[in-house]
């Protein structure tokens, strides 16, 4: 392919960023404009043209996934030897290549979870550590570590910040745990991940035959997601780039979630002091959302805008109108929660796949009931953030059998024939278990390994037909980096675990003043980020997209929640209260013949009404209208048994069959 032909799918603003092959470039990209499209282009586009040598190029960001997906679409455009990294990945890699030579012997080792440690220096200094302050003080120690805080200064950057007690520790008990921290880790022979970054920082600063043969390697440096980029991670480029001005940033201020753990966009924003004459491109054309999931985005950053910050990037959707935006207050808690669960339902019934569907939330606490609704609907879901996909044990023994597999392989079969064949014994088969639990975590783990072969397999870059063995390699790259395959279900996440994630149907759910904002953020500052928060959470959706909120808590409580203060510019304060549960009117005629039915039923089973269906239930039904199985299935109260008994006689009452 000629290097030109490269730039026939970008927009004139993505092309410009391709064409930006030299000195500093500063791309600020909104939400859904294509970021990644135009900086692997970028690459590629300088490797053909002969400007970039592959091996000379360093592409970092912030998630194993989008490293991953920036490594695949470089593949796919013909590009190999190119770095594409975490911050953390690369680091890792460097030091591992350079402690022999400068140290000797084996790096430290490293250690994943800090708990043990922290429990242990706080019983050193007399700070009390139990398993919920430990992860409070564990944060607070990576916010110090990213911060480049070290013990000695902690006290005065804890009141600087406003960042007060922790876990019932002043800032001085603090510093005495950081202290004691160092000290423990020194002992133990272990390092953090944070010191990954900081010990390479340091060797490059202290030896400059590194240094020299790091920017030999490195002379072309790509960082996405750069206004989230830690004062820690900032230090470790500027001694990757020595000086030199070879760097391309991409970023957008608005999505600025992760102050709390030492993120800031202030070195997004003075780019171009710190780098004379670079280049700004802007990227606007939003192709991820409708027009009115775009609007309401728009609306919520011009109507939080302090006269302090610089005007908003206003996204200019690209794609054809979609459905309103959905507004709904509820009665409580659980009623959102089905009615929620109802909602995804009914898409899946009409022909979204339950992937494409999430239901995104400020706290993980608020998980649980939208777990209990979707199990009740009889709707598979995976919650993001829990346990990582190649740490589950019906994975790795997936993995051992498809090695196996790819020894003996019958290179006549399709790529897909053979995984399936290989993993009908872990737990796959054409059609997913009917019950939710283990068995259906099981199917839906070995299924995405299912997809992922189907995608490797129609790779239409490949030159020769993919095989068992290139799924194992890719499927070892990914464990590699935490870069898991998608799992088909409902998706439910926190917000910030939502960034850089986009689905067809998004539910932004508990959106009332005290979740969001939250009621810890109380400085102005702290607000703007919950703002910023929303507005992510918004932005990841293309097509449907509903905000709600819950008036109380429980059932028959008082609702004296409010709406957030984000949405009431956006809020359509015209519209009449909703129904009970947010559900359509009572059709009282059904409902007259619903209850006939439970009657005739009742009368043959010589059992009381309430057994058959409650009034509850008819009520549901008589505002739902099911038409199918997948229907009934979303309304609360009405499980398999009883779709398997009274399934098809209620849904002929419903459509005026006799029955």
């Amino acid at each position: 392919m000629p290097a030109d032909d490269l730039l026939d799918a970008l927009d004139p603003d993505q092309r410009e960023v391709a064409r930006a092959l030299v000195g500093p470039v500063c791309v600020l990209a909104g939400a859904g404009t294509g970021k990644t499209r135009a900086i692997t282009h970028r690459i590629a586009y300088g490797v053909r043209t002969g400007v970039y040598r592959p091996s000379s190029v360093l592409a970092v960001t912030f998630t194993a996934r989008a490293a991953g997906e920036m490594r695949q679409r470089l593949r796919q455009l013909g590009v190999a030897g190119v770095q594409a990294r975490t911050f953390h990945a690369a680091a890792l890699r460097q030091l591992g290549y350079f402690w022999p030579k400068v140290v000797g012997g084996a790096p430290p080792r490293l250690v994943e979870a800090k708990a043990p440690l922290i429990a242990e220096a706080g019983r050193r200094v007399g700070v009390l550590v139990d398993r919920i302050a430990v992860r409070d003080l564990a944060s607070e120690v990576e916010w110090a570590k990213v911060s480049l805080v070290a013990a000695d200064d902690y006290v005065a950057a804890a009141q600087a910040t406003g960042r007060g007690d922790v876990a019932g520790a002043d800032p001085q008990a603090v510093a005495r745990l950081l202290a004691s921290y160092e000290d423990v880790k020194t002992e133990r022979g272990v390092i953090d991940f944070e010191d990954v970054l900081l010990l390479l920082a340091a060797m490059l600063v202290d030896h400059r035959a590194v240094a020299d043969e790091v920017r030999a390697q490195y002379r072309h440096f790509v960082v996405d997601e750069y206004q989230d980029v830690s004062p820690l991670q900032q230090y470790l480029l500027d001694q990757w780039l020595g000086g030199r001005h070879e760097l391309c940033v991409v970023g957008d201020p608005a999505q600025t979630i992760y102050s709390f753990a030492g993120a800031s966009p202030h070195h997004l924003l003075t780019f171009t002091r710190t780098h004379p004459g670079a280049q700004v491109v802007r990227l606007v054309r939003d192709y991820r959302s409708t027009p009115q999931v775009v609007e309401a985005a728009n609306r919520l950053l011009v109507a939080g805008r302090r006269p302090s910050e610089p005007s908003p990037l206003q996204l200019v959707a690209q794609r054809p109108d979609g459905p309103a935006v959905r507004f709904v207050a509820y009665d409580d808690d659980e009623a959102e929660a089905g009615a929620v669960a109802r909602r995804c339902a009914r898409l899946v019934a009409d022909g979204t796949p339950a992937g494409q569907i999430a239901v995104l939330f400020r706290t993980n606490a608020q998980s649980q009931a939208f777990e209990e609704a979707l199990a009740a609907a009889g709707l598979g879901y995976q919650v993001r953030g829990g346990e990582r996909f190649f740490a589950r044990r019906d994975v790795r023994d997936a993995l051992v059998l498809l090695r196996g597999g790819a020894r003996s392989a019958d290179p006549t079969l399709p790529l897909g024939t053979q995984v399936r064949d290989i993993l009908l014994t872990v737990g796959w088969a054409e059609q997913p278990p009917a019950a939710r639990g283990a068995a259906r975590e099981r199917w839906d783990a070995m299924n995405a390994l299912v997809g992922l072969a189907d995608e490797l397999a129609a790779d239409p870059a490949r030159e020769e037909p993919a095989t068992v063995r290139d799924l194992v390699a890719d499927l070892d790259e990914r464990a590699a980096s935490q870069h898991a395959p998608a799992v088909d279900g409902v998706t439910l996440a926190s917000l910030h675990a939502a960034k850089g994630l986009e689905w067809d149907a998004v539910f932004l759910v508990g959106l009332s003043e005290g979740l969001l904002p939250i009621s810890l953020a109380e400085s102005d500052e702290q607000v703007a980020e919950e703002r910023r928060l929303l507005y992510v959470g918004i932005t990841r959706a293309r097509v449907h997209l509903e905000l709600s909120y819950a008036r109380a808590r429980a059932g028959g409580g008082r609702g004296n929640r409010r709406v957030s203060r984000f949405l009431v510019p956006l809020w359509p304060q015209a519209a009449p209260p909703p129904a009970r549960g947010a559900l359509p009117p009572l059709d009282v005629e059904l409902l007259d013949r619903l209850r006939a039915w439970r009657s005739l039923i009742a009368d043959q089973t010589a059992k009381p009404a309430f057994t058959v269906l409650s009034d509850a239930v008819l009520d549901q039904v008589a505002r739902a209208h099911p038409a199918s199985f997948a229907d009934l299935a979303a309304i609360r109260g009405i499980g398999p048994a009883k779709i398997e008994r009274f399934g098809a006689q209620v849904l002929a009452v419903v459509a005026g069959r006799a029955v």
